[in-house]
């Protein structure tokens, strides 16, 4: 069975880094590669991970911070540039301590000893599961500040290459986010994928097109690669039976 690993880290070379030494080992899987801490925090709420590598030093919260407010938490690799900390993360139950520049023999080594722990103690695997609780708002970079967005008022979101903007109703707010990383942190009995630039409110959909929905004034496009998938959905999920 694969690891499932998360990787949490403000540096894009750090962070592209800790990517390829992962797609150079068969048995760990990249859930997902994040630059805020606070999205880490929605991906665990929602995701199965076994191995969080972990930057210290990064904007809104430390890595030790984060380690501290989670009250269940995967097996933990630190990465940093600063020695000080080691003890503090060594208190915190951390499997491994990387300092760096960081080579991928060192990090082969700690991803050994990860895989050990889980050997031991195959009740760990995952121990963040998801959870059945509907996240109620999530966090989100606009300019220099975090903006608060509460589920229930997303009406719909557009990819926009590298950014994103959430649209709810008496306000657009656009990030600097990847529209498949906002997906992970949605609920998926409220929110849908209808093209590769779109995903939308089902609360908010007030009409269904053959090629596209209407949401208020807007008219959203049903991609074909989408399009099975929603219909069946919506199908099995909202129609009502012929007596």
């Amino acid at each position: 069975m694969k690891i499932n690993c998360l990787i949490v880290e403000d540096e894009p070379l750090a962070r592209n880094l800790l990517i390829e030494y992962v797609g150079k080992i068969s048995y760990v899987n990249l859930v997902e590669a994040c630059s805020s801490p606070l999205a880490a925090i929605e991906i665990l709420r929602t995701t199965a991970i076994d191995l969080l590598f972990l930057d210290i030093q990064m904007p809104e919260i430390t890595g030790i911070t984060l380690l501290k407010i989670l009250q269940r938490r995967p097996l933990v690799v630190l990465t940093t540039a600063y020695s000080q900390y080691a003890l503090e993360s060594y208190e915190l139950d951390v499997v491994d301590y990387l300092l760096k520049p960081i080579t991928f023999e060192r990090f082969l080594k700690a991803v050994e000893k990860v895989n050990q722990r889980l050997a031991q103690s195959p009740d760990f695997r995952g121990a963040e599961k998801p959870v059945t609780d509907t996240p109620a708002f999530v966090f989100v970079k606009d300019g220099t500040k975090l903006v608060k967005i509460l589920i229930d008022d997303i009406l719909y979101i557009e990819g926009l290459k590298d950014y994103v903007a959430i649209y709810t109703g008496n306000q657009k707010i656009v990030t600097l986010q990847r529209i498949k990383t906002l997906e992970t942190q949605l609920p998926s009995n409220k929110f849908i994928r209808i093209h590769n630039s779109y995903i939308v409110a089902l609360s908010g959909i007030d009409t269904i097109h053959k090629e596209r929905i209407q949401i208020g004034n807007k008219f959203i496009p049903i991609s074909d690669s989408y399009k099975k998938s929603f219909r069946e959905f919506i199908n099995r999920n909202y129609l009502q039976p012929p007596e």
